[in-house]
């Protein structure tokens, strides 16, 4: 639970690249099922070539965390068995991703979108790479396109996606209102609630940033040093002198060695 609150973006870029979210991921938020396939999947019979393309994206997405050359091997025997399959491009797509081939990475991604152009996976995965190559227009317009799509389980992650993006570009009106529908979507996402909490307190809205991070650091199992040090630095602009004691308490228990338990034992709030 810890990294999907890190806001170091190398560790957010990642950790969306390979959540089934982040999460966070948490974030993120790439899956191999697209439209496509579910569409193929209600048929009463497969291509022989489309079940071993599938089967492919299955086992190569299963490498992808502790085996990225396998994951690109799988990828491209999947698309060698059927090119027109979306999912095997995707997973190529984000396999040069995460091994920063980036030309690959934009070719593969184009394709899995000229076969599901409407696939909230694909535009999902595709918009969140964009926003990380400094192309955040583009990738926040793919990133909306997918979390409006109301066949979509999962929208939370495309808004926490878009959040993340805007935040990128630091427009905090869109980032909020980005991270709010995501919370919307799922109210156990701790990134979005996370960003709320951080961007209301960098505008002044205490009392919603109190909220919010009351709500993060609620569960001790879910708290991070981050939310515990922004929580305490929201109660100590406020005033609120025991709530900040409290946090301080939490901090020098919890996370005794952390960057922000030594900002507040020299003063450092910000």
């Amino acid at each position: 639970m810890r990294s999907v609150l890190t806001v170091s973006s190398c560790v957010v870029a990642l950790a969306c690249l390979l959540s089934a979210c982040t999460a966070p991921g948490t974030g993120l938020t790439f899956s191999s099922t697209t439209k496509a396939d579910r569409s193929e999947s209600d048929q009463p019979s497969l291509t022989d070539a489309r079940n071993k393309a599938k089967a492919h994206v299955e086992l190569g997405t299963a490498y992808m965390e502790g085996n990225l050359g396998a994951a690109l091997d799988e990828s491209r025997v999947a698309v060698a068995y059927d090119k027109t399959y979306a999912p095997g491009h995707l997973l190529m797509g984000q396999v040069y991703a995460l091994l920063e081939q980036y030309p690959q990475a934009v070719s593969a991604f184009e394709e899995a979108v000229n076969l599901a152009p409407g696939d909230p996976e694909v535009n999902n995965a595709y918009g969140w790479f964009l926003c990380n190559r400094n192309r955040q227009k583009e990738g926040a317009a793919r990133l909306e396109q997918a979390a409006r799509n109301p066949y979509y389980r999962t929208p939370g992650r495309a808004w926490t996606n878009l959040g993340l993006c805007n935040l990128q570009i630091r427009d905090d009106v869109a980032a909020e209102i980005a991270f709010l529908r995501a919370d919307q979507a799922d109210p156990d996402n701790l990134q979005a609630k996370y960003h709320i909490a951080a961007i209301s307190y960098r505008n002044g809205n205490l009392l919603r940033a109190r909220e919010f991070a009351n709500e993060l650091n609620r569960q001790p199992e879910r708290q991070t040093a981050e939310t515990v040090w922004l929580g305490l630095r929201i109660e100590h602009r406020l005033g609120n002198r025991d709530g900040e004691q409290k946090y301080a308490r939490q901090l020098a228990r919890n996370f005794p060695a952390s960057n922000e338990n030594q900002a507040y034992q020299q003063g450092k709030f910000e």
